[in-house]
């Protein structure tokens, strides 16, 4: 049995700068950011970027993989809330309204992705994130607060769909008008 080592500290922080460098690279500078600019922004030389991300495919999927999996574990820390007894309505608009602001930053990275072909190397997070999306709604429909045929899907629509080339006031007006249409007091069950 082969025993996998586990990386030394120096790749770990290097791994690490390189995706925040690569992040706020691309978000900067768009999607053609050179990869010499992003290992110089990360303070790692060129040959050192690309041992860990031997493409820019690469390097972009794990920045978005990084970015789902941040956004798994705060839909995770709404839950934990809920469960601790705060209101769950409260927690899925806050969740909503924090996931719509990270994408403001990482809005490039995922047209970078786009255009790369790229999605996350690991669709554990996502799914983590689901789950614990669906639990929000479902504790917030036991409420009686979201409506009932609100879903996951729903959700991510409205991730899709929010004004993030806009100013931070035109976010949170969107985020005023659309929170209502997850209640029950905003509309009737459709018969």
């Amino acid at each position: 049995m082969t025993q996998t080592r586990a990386p030394r500290a120096d790749a770990v922080r290097n791994r690490k700068r390189i995706l925040v460098a690569a992040s706020e690279q691309i978000t900067a500078h768009g999607p053609d950011v050179g990869m010499d600019e992003i290992a110089a922004a990360a303070g790692v030389a060129v040959g050192t970027l690309y041992r860990h991300f031997p493409t820019k495919t690469d390097l972009v999927a794990a920045v978005v993989t990084e970015y789902v999996a941040r956004v798994a574990d705060d839909a995770e820390a709404a839950l934990a809330r809920v469960t601790a007894g705060e209101h769950p309505l409260n927690e899925l608009t806050a969740f909503l309204g924090r996931v719509i602001e990270a994408s403001v930053t990482d809005r490039a990275v995922k047209a970078a992705a786009h255009a790369l072909g790229t999605e996350p190397s690991d669709h554990v997070d996502e799914d983590r994130a689901g789950r614990a999306v669906a639990a929000l709604i479902r504790a917030g429909q036991a409420d009686g607060d979201v409506h009932p045929d609100v879903t996951v899907n729903d959700i991510y629509l409205l991730f899709s769909t929010a004004p993030t080339d806009q100013p931070l006031t035109a976010r949170a007006r969107w985020l005023t008008l659309v929170t209502p249409g997850l209640t029950t007091q905003a509309r009737q069950a459709e018969s």
